[in-house]
């Protein structure tokens, strides 16, 4: 069979052109014939190779113009790509395997400067589907019963939510909050918090910095009612390995409790400024504060690893104070009033959770 007949059938092999009984014939003829099933493999080989990237045209441009470089005297050819390419293969693989090389540098040169650059995190944002079709139908409902109620007193619209995480306070005179940066980039038009009780508040992001992943939300809402002094404090320096903590968030529409261990000081590739967790974090707890035995935050959730259940990393402490540092600098909004004492300390962790809970909320938005 001549050579460029196997370049066809290649070709119709791989774009599923043959029929049943001509794929069984070349498979027949690869077990009788040494020589033309060694063609026939190495033209696959090339050709799937080429299509797995997604870039069979431009492969054939370079190797072109890889040719008219290297082999000035080569006339434009009259037949298939995969003629020129087996009578000058030796040369074009060398090309191309530089080409390759080149394209997966730029490749990870591109990931690197994308802010997303861990492409095997995954942030914890819950997106809203079935599940809260169902419960704003519930809350229409109620809605409509308290406007029956009391007809006279103008009820709030409450805000459809296309997704959920969490967030917490950390200044309740200026009513500022703590939540990831990538959960503030899921909001394309309103951003509300909730408190346990169901009640929304508008919200608005008045610092992001998406390298640490960090945003302070200021809750701006005539309706909200101002808490008691908050009851934890931050750590300033960094937290012990083996470190016994817990977590609140929402991975659900309630606040859910989470216990763990601080299992290494680095976060995932060996990131500085996240720690590791050995925690059960699911979608919802991005923004979640990581609290320890003390009553100190010493971090805030962010992600989990997409393969791995039970690790999940969170933004270092000494990053929110970073941030609240910066914000200080930003005339147009007040300082960050933080707590100066921990009220969390010698008590046990019942305790210690219901004097947290009220600090903790749902951040949504659309």
């Amino acid at each position: 069979m001549k050579e460029f007949t196997i370049a066809e059938l290649v070709e119709r092999w791989i774009n599923n052109e043959l029929t049943e009984t001509e794929r069984l014939d070349i498979s027949a003829r690869c077990d009788a014939d040494a020589a033309f099933n060694q063609e026939f493999s190495e033209y696959l080989l090339v050709m799937q190779q080429l299509y797995k990237q997604g870039e069979l045209r431009s492969y054939k441009s370079l190797l072109q113009s890889t040719a008219n470089k290297v082999l000035p005297e080569f006339k434009q050819p009259t037949g298939k790509l995969l003629r020129f390419w087996y009578k000058n293969k030796k040369t074009i693989a060398v090309a191309a395997s530089i080409a390759i090389v080149v394209s997966v540098g730029l490749s990870i040169t591109i990931q690197q400067l994308n802010p997303n650059k861990n492409n095997h995190l995954r942030p914890l944002v819950e997106k809203l589907k079935e599940q809260d079709v169902k419960y704003r139908s519930l809350e229409r409902q109620l809605g409509k019963l308290k406007r029956d109620a009391a007809s006279s007193i103008s009820v709030k619209p409450r805000v459809e939510s296309k997704f959920r995480a969490t967030g917490f306070m950390i200044d309740v005179h200026n009513q500022y909050l703590i939540t990831n940066a990538h959960v503030i980039r899921e909001a394309d038009h309103q951003l509300v918090v909730e408190n346990r009780d169901g009640d929304q508040f508008s919200a608005e992001a008045v610092y992001i910095n998406p390298e640490h992943d960090l945003a302070i939300l200021q809750i701006k809402d005539p309706n909200f009612k101002s808490l008691q002094p908050i009851p934890y404090t931050f750590k300033k320096d960094e937290a012990d390995l083996g470190e016994s903590v817990f977590i609140l968030g929402f991975p659900k529409q309630e606040i859910v409790y989470g216990e763990g261990y601080l299992s290494a000081l680095n976060g995932y590739d060996m990131d500085p400024v996240f720690y590791q967790l050995n925690t059960l974090a699911k979608d919802g707890h991005s923004g979640s504060p990581v609290i320890s035995k003390q009553g100190e935050l010493i971090g805030v959730i962010s992600s989990k690893e997409d393969n791995g259940d039970g690790v999940a990393f969170a933004i270092k402490s000494q990053y929110i104070l970073e941030a609240i540092k910066e914000m200080k600098k930003m005339e147009e909004h007040p300082p960050v009033l933080l707590q100066p004492k921990a009220q969390l300390k010698k008590i046990d962790r019942k305790a210690q959770i219901k004097k947290v809970q009220d600090y903790i909320f749902m951040v949504k938005g659309n």
